[in-house]
C-alpha cells in the first residue's frame, strides 16, 4: 500500500491512536483514551531508537503495573502484524519498558503498535498507540538525519501558548531517517518558574511539574525530568515518527559534573554526593530513552550505529569516564587527564579501523577546539577538551591528538564530527597547517543547538588543532546571553548523504527552518 510519513502523523492523531495530553496537576487536559478510569494508559507516548538494518529499540511507559503487548508490521494497517512476547511494566522501572525488535527487513518502513493490559485486571486494556521507524539500507540510497542538543535549559520550559518546543516540529517536517540528540537531553539542575518576564514586556509561561520545580536529587526526580519533556506535543510527535539516537552530557546530572564537582555551597541540594546523583541520573537516562544496552556494561553510552554502506555513527561519552576537571595542563596522558578513557579510545580506534562505511560520523557531546570552562570559587577549570593555551597538546587534548594521529596513520578517510553543548551553531574546519599540533588530516566539526534552551556564545577558539570558523550564528554583544527560544536563535543541523555520488551535505538551520549555512563534502573513495 502507498505510504506518506507526513500522512502517518496526521492519521494517527486523527484516529486517536496517539495521545496528545496527559492527566495530572495544573489543569492539564485528559486525553480521550484515559477517561475510563479502569483502563491502563500509555502515559508518555512511544519512542524508537538505535535502528540498524535489521533491528530497532522501542519504548513506552504505562501508568500502572501492566502487561505490555507489541505488534510489528510493515503495513500501516497492520494486516501482516507479528505479535511479540509481552513485557511487564512494573514500579522498579517506573512502569517504563523497552525492547530490541529484531529480524526486521532492511530499508523498510516499520510500524509498531503498543497495547497495555492491567496486571490486576487483564480484561482492562488501553487504547493502542502506534509508532514508526525505517530500518537502515543494505544498498546505497539517500540518507538524511538531523542533530542538535540542549532541551529545557536555563529556565525555558514548555510554554504552550507559544507552541511548545517548536524546533522539534521543524525537524520532523524534513522526514529524517533519525535524530541524534547530542546531549543535555534534560536539565536536571534547572528548576522552572511558572512565569519569566521577557525584555519585550511579555511573559513566558512555563508548564511546571513538582519534579521541575526544584533540582533533581532522587531517582524519581531524575525520571521526572524526562517525563516533563514528553509532555510537549512536538516531542511526542517526533518520537512516534522518527527514531532518536541519544547521548548524554552534564545537565542530565548537574552542570559541569566530574570528580571535582563540589555541591557543598549549593543550597539547592540536600544530597551533596555527586557520584550518587550521577548513578541515579544514569539509571533514569537508560530507563526513559530507547538507547540500546550492553549486557556487560548496562549503563554504557558510547556505541556504534551502522546505518547502511555509506554511514557509521560513533557515539562518544566524554562524561562517564573523565578525570576531575582541572587546569588541563598535564603533560602526560593518564587517569588524571583523561576525558574519554583508555577503554573507550581503544574501542573507537578499533571500530574506526574496521568500518567499511563511506562516512564515519563521530557524535561527540562536547566540541574539540572551543574553550568551555568550569568556573568555581574564582578557579577556572577545563570543562571540554581545549585548555585555551593554543600550544602543544596537554590535558584532555592528549587523547584527541593521539586519536587524530591514529586516524591519519591508519588511513581512515571521511570522518566528520558533530556536536552541540555551547548553545549556538557553527562550522569549524580543522586545518593542520594552522595548528600547533599538525600530525593529522584536516576534518570538519559542526556545532548545533540549542533545541529549546537559552542561547549563548560564541566561545573562544583554541589553536592547538587549528580550527577555522567557516560560519557562526550566535547572540550579538548587544543581545547578551540566555536568549529565550522566542528570539528564534534555536538551531539544528541536517546531514544528507547522496546515494549516487556519496557526497555528504551539512545544512545548519534555525527553528524557523531557515538555512543559515551549507557545505557539500566530497568523499575520498577507495
Amino acid at each position: 500500500m502507498s505510504f506518506s510519513r507526513r500522512s502517518f502523523l496526521k492519521s494517527t492523531a486523527a484516529t486517536g491512536l496517539v495521545a496528545t495530553g496527559f492527566a495530572g496537576a495544573g489543569g492539564l487536559a485528559m486525553p480521550a483514551l484515559s477517561r475510563a478510569a479502569s483502563r491502563p494508559v500509555i502515559s508518555h507516548g512511544v519512542q524508537s531508537g538505535d535502528v540498524t538494518a535489521n533491528a530497532g529499540m522501542v519504548w513506552t511507559r504505562a501508568d500502572r503495573p501492566s502487561k505490555v503487548m507489541f505488534e510489528i508490521a510493515t503495513r500501516e494497517d497492520f494486516a501482516n502484524a507479528r505479535r511479540l512476547p509481552p513485557l511487564n511494566a512494573l514500579p522498579d522501572s517506573d512502569f517504563a519498558v523497552k525492547r530490541m525488535v529484531g529480524d526486521l527487513p532492511s530499508d523498510q518502513e516499520i510500524f509498531y503498535r503498543v497495547t497495555l493490559a492491567d496486571l490486576n485486571d487483564v480484561n482492562a486494556t488501553s487504547q493502542p498507540m502506534v509508532g514508526h521507524f525505517r530500518t537502515a539500507p543494505t544498498s546505497k540510497r539517500d540518507v538524511k538525519f538531523v542533530w542538535s542538543g540542549d532541551t529545557v535549559g536555563q529556565g525555558w520550559g514548555i510554554d504552550r501558548d507559544r507552541g511548545g518546543m517548536k524546533t522539534y516540529a521543524t525537524m520532523v517536517q524534513h522526514q529524517p531517517d533519525f535524530f541524534i540528540h547530542s546531549g543535555d537531553t534534560v536539565y536536571s539542575d534547572g528548576p522552572l518558574k511558572e512565569e519569566v518576564e521577557l525584555k519585550d514586556g511579555t511573559m513566558w509561561k512555563n508548564l511546571v511539574t513538582p519534579e521541575k520545580s526544584k533540582v533533581a536529587e532522587t531517582l524519581n526526580e531524575y525520571r521526572g525530568q524526562w517525563k516533563y519533556n514528553m509532555m510537549d506535543e512536538n516531542v511526542l510527535a517526533m518520537s512516534r515518527e522518527v527514531p532518536t539516537f541519544f547521548q548524554w552530557d552534564d545537565h542530565e546530572v548537574v552542570n559541569n559534573w566530574s570528580g571535582a564537582k563540589d555541591l557543598s555551597d549549593d543550597d539547592r541540594y540536600t544530597e551533596k554526593n555527586v557520584p550518587l546523583l550521577s548513578a541515579r541520573a544514569a539509571r533514569a537516562f537508560h530507563e526513559m530513552t530507547p538507547i540500546s544496552y550492553t549486557p556487560a556494561e548496562p549503563g554504557r553510552v558510547y556505541r556504534k550505529i551502522p546505518y547502511g554502506p555509506m554511514l557509521d555513527v560513533f557515539f562518544l561519552d566524554l562524561r562517564s569516564y573523565r578525570a576531575a576537571n582541572s587546569d588541563g595542563m598535564q603533560e602526560t596522558l593518564d587517569e588524571t587527564s583523561q576525558g574519554l578513557g583508555a577503554e573507550q579510545i581503544a574501542w573507537l580506534k578499533r571500530e574506526l579501523l574496521n568500518s567499511k562505511a563511506t562516512w564515519k560520523v563521530i557524535a561527540c557531546d562536547m566540541p574539540i577546539g572551543l574553550c568551555v570552562w568550569d568556573k568555581h570559587k574564582d578557579v577556572k577549570r577545563v570543562e571540554a577538551v581545549s585548555n585555551g593555551d593554543n600550544g602543544s597538546p596537554k590535558g584532555r587534548e592528549l587523547e584527541f591528538s593521539d586519536l587524530l594521529r591514529f586516524i591519519k596513520t591508519a588511513g581512515i578517510d571521511n570522518t566528520v564530527w558533530l556536536t552541540a553543548d555551547v548553545h549556538y551553531t557553527a562550522a569549524h574546519y580543522y586545518n593542520p597547517d594552522k595548528a600547533a599540533f599538525q600530525d593529522f588530516d584536516p576534518f570538519w566539526e559542526f556545532v548545533s543547538g540549542p533545541l529549546h534552551a537559552g542561547t549563548f556564545g560564541p566561545n573562544d577558539l583554541d589553536g592547538t588543532f587549528g580550527p577555522e570558523v567557516k560560519y557562526v550564528k550566535a547572540p550579538t554583544k548587544e543581545q547578551g546571553g540566555n536568549l529565550p527560544p522566542s528570539m528564534g536563535l534555536q538551531f539544528f543541523g541536517i546531514v544528507e548523504i547522496d546515494g549516487a555520488t556519496e557526497q555528504l551535505k551539512v545544512r545548519l538551520m534555525d527553528s524557523g527552518d531557515t538555512e543559515l549555512y551549507s557545505v557539500t563534502l566530497d568523499p575520498k573513495l577507495a
